[in-house]
This record gives structure tokens, sequence and C-alpha cells, in this order.
């Protein structure tokens, strides 16, 4: 069945990709976004910084079931991410955070999600106010983990333990 309603889907990407891939989207005129975060590359001769994906290989489409094959016909894109047998989409809202995530200068740690989950809590004040996530202890220290729905991933951020209650 086709529909003609808008969602955003992750798309696997081949290795090191992203950047093409998302130019060859965004000339075919389909809204594509790609998480990019500032990292510091040593070589033998100099220091750089430079983007690069947060989450490697992957990046998200706004489309409708109509263009899922104008997708895949894209340079660069491998395949839909599935769940649960059926291609997996992302809440608005979760881009939407992944955004406000990335335009803080926040110390962001990528990590895969084999976490038990925690108790959710509600963000109440400084730059993730409002965001819904899940809290968990990691080395001593108390974090926030936003997850990622339907992609089995998780960002892990820091934030004061003054700013979060119980959701």
């Amino acid at each position: 069945m086709i529909e003609n309603t808008y969602k955003w889907y992750p798309v696997y990407t081949r290795s090191r990709a992203e950047k093409k891939a998302y130019d060859e989207l965004f000339r075919k005129g389909i809204t594509t976004y790609l998480p990019l975060k500032k990292t510091v590359k040593q070589w033998s001769d100099r220091k750089k910084i430079v983007e690069e994906a947060l989450i490697r290989s992957y990046l998200f489409v706004y489309i409708s079931s109509r263009e899922y094959a104008e997708v895949l016909m894209t340079n660069g894109i491998a395949r839909f991410i599935y769940f649960s047998g059926q291609i997996a989409s992302i809440p608005e809202q979760q881009i939407n955070d992944l955004k406000l995530l990335l335009a803080t200068d926040a110390d962001l740690e990528l990590i895969e999600y084999d976490i038990k989950a925690g108790e959710k809590v509600l963000v109440t004040a400084g730059p993730f106010q409002g965001m819904v996530a899940e809290l968990v202890s990691i080395r001593n220290k108390q974090r926030i983990i936003l997850r990622l729905n339907n992609m089995g991933y998780a960002i892990n951020i820091n934030t004061s333990m003054a700013f979060i209650t119980p959701f």
C-alpha cells in the first residue's frame, strides 16, 4: 500500500559515504538530515577540526512510501533500516531532539545500547530543557541517555542532576 504520509526514516549508507549520499539526496530534492559532530583529527604534522557523521553510515530522510525506490537508487545508499520486519521510522520529536543536542556545545558520546531501561526523566532546565530521557549511572557519574528508538543507539550527555525530575 502506497501512502502519502511523510515520516523520518533512517537509511544505511555505504562506509564513509554519508556526506556524498546526503548531497545526492539534496540534489534530488529529498529532505535529508545528516547529524554531524566536530572532531579533532591528528596527523603527524598537524591537527585539524573536521565534521564527521555522529552515527556512522546513517542518515535520515523525510519521505513518503512513494519515494522509497528513489532513495534506494541514490549513490551511497545501501538500504533502509528495518525493525520487526518493517521499515523503521523515527518520530519527528526525536529528530528535533537530536538537532537540539547537536546545536549545543555539549560533550556528546554515542553508545550502542545494551542498556537496561532506567528511570525516565524530564529535563527541566538548561540546553536540553523539555527532553525526556532515561537516567543511568556510568562509571559513578550520573548521565542522561536519550534513546533513538528503532535504531539500537543512544546518546550519552552530561547535564546537572538539578535539571531533571522524574517523568
